[in-house]
């Protein structure tokens, strides 16, 4: 396989002028660039990435972190990303943290040695000290890390306030939630908005609140003790849409109808909701949008060298299924 250095030798000139005519930059003549081009076809040379990205201090590679490949809510995001981020040209890393910061700084230190252009990244446990040390551009997906790091979010609380509202407004009486770990920012957000409204309510008790662990398993115990302890409960706002699932499982176990029995609203907005028995009633989260524009603002943050910090929220909207339903309707 021929290398750089053969294409000099062949052309009779330097390997920074090859160099320079392959990335586009600095001066180089036109009888000495044909002389280039004409070594490269004739040694058939393909160049390399890394050794392109030593020269151009740029990889053209972009990598998004997630914290759990099994939750379809990231392979949706993750899409949109690559999406993006292949249209500019750029190659697309995905990494799966599962949100453990010991995976996350070795494949921060493993694409830095591959000179990643940027990251996205969705996480509950990096912290700016330790992205300011790796000096990568970076934009926050889904959570915020820091005030000085770019983020795109949605607007977790007043969704789940309107989630909680929706529940009172079909005629649930005693209403619980099923929330994210409280180390996560956007679990703490939707908690806040479900007891914007609750706690307003002459029934309120915060044995109606049981964390999920964000997974199938955890919210399906969650669930569970819920509504063994507290029977009254007849509406059911859940943290995020997979975890209604393991809800859905737990009522079914109780020997409870949804929503006959139990209306149940969650969070997300992933298709998997529109396939579950009984269908999801959601906050639909624009997915696709939000993984798009974070891989734009990163992509600008690359090429233009901007270090501006851009927040921007992307609102959701409720879209009503067959997991819950107004009382007294088709009783």
């Amino acid at each position: 396989m021929s290398t750089i250095r053969d294409v000099a030798k062949l052309a009779q000139v330097s390997v920074a002028t090859v160099s320079r005519v392959l990335n586009g930059n600095g001066y180089v003549s036109h009888n000495t660039r044909e002389k280039v081009a004409a070594a490269i076809k004739q040694l058939n040379y393909r160049p390399n990435d890394v050794a392109r990205s030593l020269f151009k201090g740029r990889s053209k590679m972009i990598a998004l972190f997630v914290p759990d490949i099994m939750n379809p809510f990231f392979p949706e995001l993750a899409r949109a990303v690559e999406d993006m981020t292949t249209q500019q040209g750029f190659t697309f890393v995905l990494c799966n943290t599962d949100d453990n910061l010991n995976k996350e700084m070795a494949y921060l230190e493993a694409l830095k040695q591959k000179s990643v252009d940027g990251i996205i990244i969705v996480s509950s446990t990096m912290t700016a000290e330790y992205m300011e040390n790796f000096d990568i551009p970076a934009v926050a997906l889904d959570r915020i890390i820091h005030t000085n790091i770019s983020s795109v979010t949605v607007n977790n609380r007043e969704g789940a306030k309107e989630a909680t509202q929706y529940l009172k407004d079909i005629g649930c009486r005693r209403i619980a939630h099923v929330s994210g770990p409280e180390h996560v920012s956007n679990a703490r957000q939707r908690l806040k908005g479900y007891l914007d409204i609750a706690q307003k309510s002459e029934w309120f008790n915060y044995e109606y609140i049981e964390q999920g662990e964000y997974n199938f398993e955890g919210a399906k115990k969650a669930t569970q003790i819920l509504l063994t302890k507290h029977p009254e409960i007849d509406g059911l706002f859940v943290a995020n849409d997979l975890m209604a699932v393991g809800a859905i499982k737990a009522a079914e176990s109780l020997g409870l109808s949804v929503p006959d029995q139990l209306s149940i609203i969650s969070f997300d907005g992933i298709k998997l909701g529109e396939t579950t028995s009984p269908a999801l009633t959601t906050m639909a989260q624009p997915i696709y949008q939000i993984g798009a524009r974070a891989a734009e603002m990163l992509i600008k943050q690359v090429e233009q060298n901007e270090a501006q910090t851009l927040v921007e929220e992307f609102s959701v909207k409720l879209i009503e299924r067959d997991s819950t339903r107004k009382k007294g309707e088709n009783q």
